[in-house]
């Protein structure tokens, strides 16, 4: 029986049956929330994603909405989601819809590729939910089970590699439900077919499976080469005066773009250069944060300052310090934050 008769049939008649119906963004052919969705969902779980997505759509409830807010506004609401860049995409892609088509998203795979931050296998997943459109996807969920399914050998991310999934993802496309068919692929991957501990006796496909055949579940796909991880120590210093948090807004693009953190450099240097009088100096545990390509350690220092007379220069802002860990900051920060307001308390 050919792959697209066996493979997609069955995965189709599973979404149907068992397959998840009731995330927020389904049942829907709104191509706002289905982008943002999907644009959130880059690399980050369903549970993490749904009180975001359901915060994002109450302060921009659709791409007008989106494209008028301000930066700031649009990556605070972003805090705490991780990958920055995303969110700055996201903003400019909703400028760009509204300046260049008035609000419409363009309804082909081709298209929507085109725009900031949408890739080949988003904007394939845009196309099907929103549009009907008969386009491959291939995440990474989708990339593990067509490995382990047809025992396809290497890193997945290798070029030769890269181009065998998307021929075989294409072939694999049925002539007609390419909503259920997307929508079964992402399920197997995010619920059975998963990286630790696949579900095999459930799933749909898998009397047919090559690497449950041959007991290779745990080597397919085949992982990346991984060179040995940077290091990276950075000393950010909380400055307080005893019932606010100075927080230093980070340029757009870069670590925490856009984000706000305390300045960063050696604690007599901030001070320094902020004209503050120091009256209190505590150090903290270091904190170590992971990103995708390095390690950072947080070394943080707590400075007890005088009131200041005027608000700070360009850039800086003073928060209460009970509310500063709701501020948009990132997650590393937050912990911080939290350590200095418990200790206040």
């Amino acid at each position: 029986m050919a792959p697209e008769t066996s493979f997609t049939a069955r995965l189709i008649a599973w979404q149907k049956r068992a397959g998840r119906h009731d995330l927020p963004w389904q049942n829907t052919r709104d191509p706002y929330r289905i982008w943002l969705s999907e644009i959130m969902l880059q690399q980050t779980q369903v549970a993490t994603v749904i009180p975001y997505y359901q915060r994002f759509l109450d302060s921009f409830p659709d791409v007008r909405a989106l494209a008028a807010a301000t930066p700031e506004a649009v990556i605070e609401h972003w805090a705490g989601l991780g990958y920055y860049a995303r969110a700055r995409n996201l903003h400019r892609c909703a400028r760009r819809i509204v300046a260049e088509s008035g609000g419409n998203f363009p309804d082909t795979p081709e298209a929507l590729a085109e725009l900031p931050g949408i890739g080949r296998s988003t904007a394939a997943a845009i196309a099907a939910f929103a549009f009907g459109r008969r386009a491959a996807i291939l995440d990474g969920n989708v990339k593990r089970v067509l490995c382990r399914h047809f025992g396809i050998e290497g890193f997945p991310g290798a070029a030769a590699v890269d181009r065998e999934l998307w021929a075989l993802a294409g072939e694999l496309l049925p002539e007609a439900d390419i909503d259920a068919y997307t929508q079964g692929l992402m399920d197997l991957g995010a619920t059975l077919c998963t990286r630790g501990r696949p579900d095999c006796a459930a799933c749909p496909v898998g009397d047919a499976c090559i690497a449950r055949r041959d007991g290779r579940q745990g080597e397919l796909p085949a992982a990346r080469p991984r060179p040995a991880v940077p290091e990276r120590r950075s000393t950010f210093v909380l400055i307080s005066d005893g019932q606010r948090l100075l927080l230093e807004r980070r340029p757009p693009a870069g670590l925490w773009g856009g984000l706000l953190v305390p300045p960063e450099g050696p604690p007599d240097d901030v001070l320094a250069r902020l004209g503050l009088a120091e009256l209190e100096r505590t150090g903290m545990a270091t904190l170590p944060h992971a990103f995708t390509h390095f390690r950072l350690h947080i070394e943080p220092v707590l400075c007890r300052v005088a009131a200041p007379s005027t608000a700070g220069q360009p850039g800086m802002e003073w928060v209460e310090l009970e509310r500063a860990a709701a501020a948009g900051v990132p997650t590393p920060i937050r912990k911080l934050i939290r350590r200095v307001a418990s200790a206040a308390g």
